[in-house]
């Protein structure tokens, strides 16, 4: 018998109503064949789900059951999308650190403190009063943890805190060093 018949099944098993029976190299050839064009259609389908969803038009067809792109979303999980989307967690948890101060430090420090700028992971807080900024200073490590648990690890490294600011006479970013303000309202 030679190589080529003994690989053709007989002309009886071909002409018949079952299938030719593959054994072998033949079958494992078929099987990884179904899969790769499997996954090519599902790829295809992959791809124009998110053209679709990129260019905001609408996919035609029923979505059937589970969950399609196209089932009505909730609005927290669209804005966290949008906001992942474009980069903007950094910014919105600066900003919980102002707008939400009372919750991130708890409500007696935040009556006797207000945050005051947030610049390179420095966060500089304004107290009530000097005796209220030592005692901030001596909870930087705990105001540090709660900030991170509430909005984030490295939002804020560092704390910088002072008491009441008094009025300054110097303006603008350049000034000269001299005696300060004398009488001048005489």
């Amino acid at each position: 018998m030679s190589e080529e018949s003994a690989k053709k099944p007989p002309a009886a098993a071909t002409e018949g109503a079952e299938a030719p029976k593959v054994a072998g190299p033949e079958l494992a050839r078929a099987v990884l064949d179904a899969a790769l064009a499997k996954r090519r259609v599902s790829q295809q389908h992959r791809r124009r789900t998110e053209i679709a969803q990129a260019s905001g038009k609408r996919l035609r067809g029923y979505s059937g059951p589970g969950p399609d792109p196209r089932d009505p979303q909730l609005f927290g999980s669209v804005l966290a999308n949008i906001m992942k989307q474009r980069g903007w967690q950094k910014p919105a948890a600066e900003a919980t650190v102002f707008g939400a101060w009372e919750k991130v430090v708890g409500e007696d420090i935040a009556k006797h403190s207000r945050p005051l700028k947030l610049e390179d992971g420095v966060l500089e807080i304004e107290a009530e009063s000097t005796a209220w900024a030592t005692q901030l200073r001596l909870l930087t490590a705990r105001l540090l943890k709660s900030i991170a648990a509430e909005v984030g690890h490295n939002v804020v490294k560092r704390l910088n805190i002072h008491g009441p600011a008094a009025p300054s006479w110097n303006k603008g970013p350049r000034r000269v060093q001299g005696r300060g303000p004398r009488d001048t309202y005489g």
